[in-house]
């Protein structure tokens, strides 16, 4: 058995299978790079955000912008809550934060690196750093298993009857350009989950300023996600940015990541419950400034900038502010418009949505359709989560369903 690939599902699939198989076969694990689980390493800045605490797999499906259908049945079989007893069975705690998220209680990702390498070693995984593979040729010869002969990146060859691919989504990703010379379709990968630059003089300053909770969407769409909002010295980030980078990652990859963005900072208010809002705030207050404090859960910076582009000015008293300056206000607390010119990847935790289609998967062994003996985990398929330990999940429950099938075990 050969998996190519040593990230978080080529690790975990290594290990199942390896598990299964006990002294029945040899598993080898071949990275690339010197550095092994570098994305797990990075992850959750650097704490490792495993999993979320979500355990009803009908729920758990529509954080997935692209796979939620074809992972249902998955999520049935490995769910959060066997990620969670698996890493607890090995000696890592996890913790639960009050969005869902979940960390090692360590808070250090060299934590769930460690695990995953100390349970690949115990399970007698054969692991080759600095190694990749150049091509792959499968033989089916009839009435015989499948035969994969790679030629690995150090002019050697390598013979297996079975190969998993987790080779990661991106455009340069060796996993897909072997797929796609084994048959598959490949459909074109694309950035998920990455942050909008925006220039605009109302976010001048801001840099560092967050809210707890705000809504964004995409003019003439109907994309729109709400959550927790920070603003960057390059425009605006935070899980709402990403959730609605996630969903839309198609659209905006088509639009040049160039289109114009609604933001609401006062959400749950809208443009129709916030004149009553501020009218009875103007009523009680009569005398105060408008600018000398936020009558809204939002910091004083970023009210007292929404106030100036409203044009009033900030000695202005409540009692001044007439109906027309009011709507003007509630403009640009509840409909704030801001022309996105671009994108940044969000931190090192790089996803993409695109790869390996999906039709053409089982899933209840993540192996092809079109060439037997071959099987895939992780982001080569076209699957991506939003933000929030849900990219892993996916990693660990195809890695984990593939393994099992490959070491012959039953799903």
């Amino acid at each position: 058995m050969v998996i190519v690939g040593g990230g978080a599902a080529g690790f975990f699939a290594a290990i199942a299978c390896a598990e299964k198989l006990g002294a029945a076969g040899t598993v080898t694990l071949l990275e690339v790079t010197a550095n092994p689980l570098a994305k797990v390493r990075v992850s959750g800045g650097g704490r490792c955000n495993a999993t979320h605490a979500c355990f009803e797999p009908r729920e758990l499906v529509k954080r997935y912008p692209r796979g939620g259908r074809e992972l249902l049945g998955a999520f049935h079989r490995w769910q959060p809550r066997d990620t969670v007893e698996w890493f607890v069975a090995r000696g890592v705690e996890l913790k639960t934060e009050e969005d869902g998220r979940m960390f090692p209680v360590t808070d250090d990702s060299a934590t769930i690196a460690d695990c995953l390498l100390q349970a690949a070693e115990q399970a007698g995984v054969k692991l080759v750093t600095s190694v990749g593979v150049r091509k792959v040729e499968w033989l089916n010869r009839e009435g015989g298993a499948p035969d994969f002969w790679l030629t690995l990146t150090n002019d050697t060859t390598l013979r297996c009857d079975r190969l998993l691919l987790a080779t990661g989504g991106n455009k340069s990703s060796v996993g897909l350009t072997i797929a796609q010379a084994l048959g598959h379709t490949i459909v074109s990968p694309v950035p998920s989950l990455f942050t909008f630059h925006i220039d605009d003089k109302r976010l001048e300053g801001l840099s560092g300023v967050s809210l707890e909770n705000a809504a964004a969407g995409v003019r003439g769409t109907k994309l729109r996600e709400t959550g927790p909002l920070l603003i960057t010295h390059w425009g605006l980030s935070g899980p709402v940015v990403l959730k609605l980078s996630a969903w839309g990652a198609r659209e905006m990859a088509a639009a040049h990541y160039e289109f114009p963005l609604v933001v609401n900072f006062a959400e749950p208010h809208t443009r129709d419950s916030l004149p009553r809002e501020l009218s009875e705030v103007r009523a009680k207050n009569p005398r105060k400034q408008i600018a000398t404090w936020s009558p809204l859960p939002m910091p004083q910076r970023l009210w007292e900038r929404l106030v100036a582009s409203a044009g009033i000015a900030p000695a202005t008293p409540w009692a001044q502010i007439g109906n027309a300056a009011l709507g003007t206000l509630v403009l640009q607390l509840t409909a704030a418009e801001f022309q996105v010119v671009g994108k940044s990847l969000f931190k090192e935790e790089f996803v993409t949505c695109g790869g390996v289609s999906l039709a053409e998967v089982d899933f209840r062994t993540m192996e092809s359709r079109v060439c037997p003996g071959l099987h895939f985990a992780g982001e080569v398929l076209d699957i991506d989560g939003v933000t929030g330990g849900f990219n892993f999940q996916a990693a660990w429950t195809t890695g984990w369903l593939a393994g099992q099938a490959m070491g012959g075990g039953e799903n």
